[in-house]
């Protein structure tokens, strides 16, 4: 009878665990841009802290290496700044993998300079001139005579597939441009390079550095909201099939609907998709 009573308790238990999940930690792996890093981080942050058994990882290897991760199951949440490219949807359908990719905000590109930098703002033709090699110091735009040093994000950055769309048109960068591994990076070193520009999502512009009219319009939420500003795009999580309804991956990605995703990404200095 002593054994009976045992067997069922363990039963009872092992059911409720089942049930409840308890003591099951649920881990969710994310991985990508370094753009959309600091709207994961924080969702991953809020969302642990409302459901403990959940542990979110969060990596910023760059959009490329995120899309591959997701394709080869490393990671269950690829962050993006752009949309997959065709190799990579073409990777994914080989695997068996099908991209599902969800817009979880908007963001504008700004164009930065060392703050003593007395250059206002450039049109979009002068921008690509800079980066082309074109034009090699500011007194061509009309500041100092001094050598423009061009910084770019890495080849494998979406930040970077994007400037190359809209901004270089599909032509290369001049060799003696500098590249960096991440938007913090560049905003690191435009701020201690009087001659420096560089790019960066807008919701990494701070005092340290200065932001640059674009066509005469300044990088700032309202101007991305309106569609003024002409170096916009949007960011993406993408995850393997749609997930499951009422599962806790479905609940993280889809954060960005509720009214505190909305607040993290505007905090952030990022464009909610929507606003309730």
């Amino acid at each position: 009878m002593k054994l009976l009573s045992i067997m069922l308790s363990m039963l009872l238990i092992v059911s409720a665990n089942m049930l409840f999940g308890a003591g099951a930690n649920e881990k969710i792996v994310v991985d990508g841009s370094t753009t959309v890093g600091p709207i994961a981080k924080a969702f991953a942050e809020y969302y642990m802290s409302n459901n403990p058994g959940v542990n979110i990882t969060v990596s910023e290897s760059g959009s490329g290496n995120g899309a591959k991760a997701l394709i080869n199951g490393s990671c269950q949440v690829a962050t993006m700044s752009r949309l997959l490219k065709q190799n990579e949807y073409e990777a994914a359908v080989h695997s068996e993998v099908l991209p599902v990719p969800h817009v979880v905000a908007f963001d504008g590109i700004a164009l930065i300079v060392h703050p003593g930098n007395p250059v206002k703002g450039l049109t979009l033709d002068q921008v690509k001139s800079m980066y082309l090699g074109k034009f090699k110091s500011w007194k061509e735009v009309g500041g100092p005579d001094a050598p423009i040093i061009i910084i770019s994000r890495d080849t494998n950055s979406g930040t970077y597939e994007t400037f190359e769309t809209k901004v270089l048109k599909g032509e290369k960068i001049a060799k003696n441009c500098e590249y960096v591994g991440s938007s913090g990076a560049i905003r690191s070193r435009v701020q201690s390079t009087p001659g420096a520009i560089g790019y960066v999502g807008i919701g990494f512009i701070d005092n340290s550095v200065k932001a640059l009219e674009i066509n005469g319009v300044y990088p700032s939420v309202g101007a991305v909201k309106k569609g003024t500003y002409p170096i916009s795009r949007p960011l993406y999580m993408v995850t393997k099939d749609y997930p499951t309804l009422g599962t806790k991956l479905f609940e993280f990605v889809n954060l960005y609907l509720t009214r505190k995703g909305q607040e993290i990404v505007t905090d952030i200095g990022f464009i909610p998709v929507t606003n309730y």
